[in-house]
């Protein structure tokens, strides 16, 4: 039974769960103070209390690598990596962009098994031919997003994307070049970006919108049976964006 500490901070979303083969059995999350240097060891001790289950008893710890914030990222990633270094546990690396692809999967399975379905929930669930486009917010027009196709294979590598002229349909295009969709299934607190104007009747929201820890569970339970551990030494998070640094117009002393 593998135990793996799932931490996300890509976002303004502080969240941590802990999940037993592939189940979150406890989860804790800030969804409205972004000051996670502050909270994210507080989440972890109140998965710990709800689960039972200490940290020398976890198997893995898996983090949201990311694209996001720097200094977000930077908290979860050193977190994380402190964590495997006193404990001596291995480093699971889940990109942001993968985790709400397969979330939004896991999704529309659910949706489709109820007694009760949308007509239009199970021709999507149905259909061999989806892509899923999960989008982060960059600020302004701009969104992070990658394309994964049914069975979560990268169709095109995370990049940021202007939502302005036309350049929305033509990334559509150009990912139903490689894998030929009927729907794109678009995730993520960058698709309330997609306006009506741009919405047709191939494109569908999923109702996964915010990260969440509890959306690693299944990927990162996928990389641990594979043994698809990282170097912690050397693990850089993806950030969207350095931070600007600039040097100050007069000398300090």
């Amino acid at each position: 039974m593998a135990k793996i500490l799932l931490i996300e901070t890509a976002t303004e979303v502080c969240s941590v769960a802990i999940a037993v083969d592939g189940h979150v059995v406890a989860l804790a999350e800030d969804l409205l103070q972004p000051n996670h240097a502050a909270r994210i060891t507080l989440l972890i001790d109140d998965c710990v209390q709800q689960s039972g289950i200490s940290l020398d008893m976890l198997d893995a710890v898996a983090i949201s690598r990311g694209p996001g914030s720097y200094t977000s990222l930077r908290v979860g990633v050193s977190s994380a990596k402190g964590i495997c270094y006193a404990l001596d546990k291995p480093l699971i690396a889940v990109d942001t962009l993968l985790a709400l692809a397969w979330a939004s999967r896991e999704d529309i399975e659910v949706q489709s098994s109820k007694f009760e379905v949308r007509s239009s929930v199970f021709e999507l669930q149905t259909s061999n031919f989806k892509l899923f486009i999960p989008m982060l917010d960059a600020r302004r027009q701009e969104v992070w997003t990658a394309v994964y196709d049914a069975h979560l294979q990268e169709v095109m590598p995370p990049q940021p994307l202007i939502l302005q002229n036309n350049l929305f349909y033509e990334f559509l295009q150009t990912a139903s070049k490689s894998v030929p969709a009927e729907v794109f299934v678009v995730s993520g607190n960058g698709a309330k970006k997609i306006g009506n104007d741009l919405i047709d009747e191939n494109v569908v929201l999923s109702d996964i919108q915010n990260c969440s820890a509890k959306h690693l569970a299944g990927p990162a339970e996928h990389f641990f049976q594979k043994s698809e551990f990282q170097d912690i030494s050397y693990l850089e998070p993806h950030y969207m964006k350095l931070p600007n640094i600039t040097t100050p117009n007069k000398p300090l002393f």
